[in-house]
């Protein structure tokens, strides 16, 4: 049975014929060789090695890790010390690199979970398993001298028995583990390989370089496919979501490793879409890429979208314009025209605290004012009740509630990082950070489930700045939480869905943009990944998004509007990344470095005329029609709204010059899903593997 290198149930290698050497002063004992499987495996986003006797049946579920911190369940202890007599010959040979066997052994801790197997064979004393991002180094042995074998060596300096393999092909394994890790050869000794030996840097933590706001991007350079994979697979153990990266920059990831690990051979620089899938797979849990057209696919051909037309924006809409459109009672009267105020200008800063409530769906718009009173009295208590469930908590009852110590281990870290270059936040014991932080522990109550995940106080912030008052920001960041529900669950269904409806659009809009993106491995728009999962927070100023988030709960003039301002950011910056060829780094750069330099204005009047194209637009693809929701109404646009003075306040956005490119492209297709708290996605747009 000789070592296989492809992937099988999670088996990346395998090979039978791999010994200890237990007791080499005793070769005539059978015992002395003990004959074993040897097997690396991807098992709960980590790369196992993992070692038993033939005979040993035990299940990799059941091994114990060897690590280096107090929690490991297996420890080493010095055996006897009495040795067998070894003459210089004996010394000199390779044998000597077996002497570690006779005077270290496996002693199992007692496993406190009652479910660990009784070892009666004695030779399962030596079965082994650690995750790869506990290995130090290996050392092989010299060449000409006998079978080849390895010697894992742990950090903290833990030695591992020989590995002999007689049966060759020990070079398969290291060829193996080095798509996962990078390996080099050590100055003092060429024998030993060194594990991620490049830049002393590498031993950071990946957690400070995720939290330090103002790391940049790489300049230069390229990194090859193990390198990426070995720098995934680090982040992914760390962090074990990918939030956490994208709130302060996948591409600061990026920079850290391409810039220690960077100098790969140039014939990786242009990675095939396939490998780019794999990266894709590894950064996005469940994400399966199609890199083949199959039935059930949408081909769309460049279609001619005709004139963009001209867009206006007008002032806020003021105070005095929102109390004429109230009744005797409280009601809000043409609550349809108050919407299209609002998207074509936003509001009035004065307006905002009372307003979000309607647009959020906090406040219903049809309600009398003595009933919206009696509401605030209900959520009250309603809130109030749920915020106790956590308070009334004892220190040896959270003991006892890993989710909730997790979820309020992650909240005090993050509030102390959000916003705080706001004077509402700032300084040390603000009673802001003390509400986000009591809003986001009484959130984990009100949906347990979900409980709290990286990003959520980004979410809130800016309601709890608007609305300056505990109850009321709770509630409408519960509704809010309601539409961005899906971004933020495990499998993450809604951010695949997402980046797949805004390939499809930009596609229609410059398929010839799209192939340049494809052919610098940037097709699969993950740049995009954090605009999308906390609509823009880190991309705009935060007055500039309490502008932007307005609009858009408007939800005009179409669905997924969100998406359409992701098309006029990358158009506005389609020019630069295509005329100075920027690769798959440099676009990760240039970015990245878009935050708070992107004009909202502009966007939202770019987003609208694009708008405002496809509707006009007779060829356009089923596909778009759904993304967009045209189809199941006619889209409500500023400018067929009650005769207003165009003239007032207007902000003037000319035609966009942005050229189709002439390439037929494919597109993507999708699962739906019509839970009415959530973006429906049609059943044909946004599947990336058909049923």
């Amino acid at each position: 049975f000789t070592g296989a290198a492809t992937v099988r149930h999670g088996i990346i290698y395998e090979q039978e014929g791999v010994y200890i050497h237990s007791s080499c002063g005793k070769t005539n004992d059978q015992d002395s060789l003990i004959s074993g499987i040897l097997r690396v495996l991807e098992k709960d986003a980590e790369v196992i090695v993992d070692w038993r006797p033939l005979d040993d049946a035990l299940d990799s579920s059941s091994i114990f890790y060897a690590g280096k911190d107090s929690s490991s369940v297996v420890e080493w202890t010095q055996a006897p010390k009495e040795r067998p007599h070894q003459g210089s010959e004996h010394l000199n040979s390779y044998e000597a690199e077996w002497d570690m066997v006779n005077t270290v052994s496996f002693k199992k801790k007692p496993h406190t979970n009652g479910d660990a197997p009784s070892h009666r064979n004695g030779k399962s004393k030596w079965s082994f398993l650690f995750s790869l991002t506990d290995l130090k180094s290996i050392k092989q042995n010299k060449e000409g001298m006998g079978w080849s074998y390895l010697v894992f060596c742990l950090k903290d300096d833990v030695v591992l028995p020989a590995l002999h393999f007689h049966q060759g092909d020990s070079k398969l394994l290291i060829d193996s583990l080095e798509k996962y890790v990078v390996l080099c050869e050590s100055s003092q000794d060429k024998r030993t390989l060194l594990v991620n030996c490049q830049n002393k840097s590498l031993s950071q933590s990946f957690e400070n370089l995720l939290d330090e706001p103002s790391y940049g991007l790489i300049q230069a350079g390229l990194l090859d496919r193990r390198k990426l994979l070995w720098a995934i697979h680090h982040w992914k153990k760390i962090k074990k979501d990918p939030y956490t990266a994208t709130m302060v920059g996948f591409s600061k990831v990026t920079n850290y490793i391409f810039d220690s690990l960077r100098g790969s051979d140039p014939s990786t620089h242009q990675r095939p879409p396939s490998e780019m899938a794999d990266f894709l797979s590894d950064a996005i849990p469940g994400l399966k890429i199609n890199q083949q057209e199959e039935p059930g696919f949408e081909v769309i051909t460049r279609i001619d979208l005709g004139e963009r037309p001209v867009v206006q924006r007008r002032e806020p809409v003021s105070v005095e314009e929102w109390t004429k459109n109230i009744d005797s009672e409280g009601r809000i009267l043409n609550v349809d025209n108050m919407k299209q105020m609002i998207f074509r200008g936003g509001l009035s800063h004065a307006l905002r605290k009372q307003v979000w409530k309607f647009l959020l769906g906090y406040f219903p718009w049809d309600s009398t004012k003595e009933e919206r009173i009696q509401l605030q009295k209900q959520k009250t208590d309603e809130y109030f009740r749920m915020k106790l469930q956590w308070k009334s908590v004892s220190e040896e009852q959270e003991k006892r509630n890993s989710r909730l110590r997790d979820y309020r281990s992650l909240i005090e870290k993050d509030v102390n990082r959000t916003d705080r270059t706001n004077k509402f936040y700032e300084g040390q014991d603000n009673p802001g950070l003390i509400l986000l932080h009591d809003i986001l522990m009484t959130y984990c109550m009100y949906d347990f489930d979900l409980g709290y995940v990286q990003g959520m106080s980004d979410l809130l912030s800016p309601l709890l700045y608007v609305m300056e008052n505990e109850v009321d920001a709770f509630w409408c960041f519960a509704s809010y939480m309601d539409q961005m529900h899906q971004n933020f669950e495990e499998q993450m269904q809604g951010m695949k869905t997402q980046l797949i409806q805004l390939s499809t659009l930009l596609r229609l809009l410059d398929s010839g943009f799209c192939s340049y993106l494809e052919s610098q491995d940037s097709g699969y728009l993950y740049f995009c990944f954090r605009w999308l999962l906390i609509r823009f927070k880190r991309e705009f100023s935060f007055l500039d998004i309490l502008r932007l988030w307005e609009v858009m709960w408007t939800e005009l003039p179409c669905r997924n509007f969100h998406l359409l301002l992701c098309c006029a950011i990358l158009e506005s910056e389609k020019q630069q990344i295509m005329e100075k060829h920027y690769g798959f780094n440099e676009i990760l750069k240039h970015i990245n470095e878009l935050s708070m330099k992107i004009d909202v204005e502009d966007t939202l009047c770019k987003a609208e005329a694009i708008c405002l194209q496809m509707v006009k637009c007779k060829e356009l693809p089923q596909a778009v029609s759904e993304i967009l929701g045209l189809q199941d109404s006619e889209v409500t646009t500023p400018d067929s709204d009650t005769g207003e003075d165009e003239n007032f306040g207007v902000t003037h956005c000319p035609a966009s010059t942005f050229q189709s490119g002439p390439l037929p492209t494919l597109t993507a297709s999708g699962a739906r899903d019509d839970r009415p708290t959530q973006i429906p996605v049609p059943s044909d747009v946004s599947r990336l593997t058909p049923a």
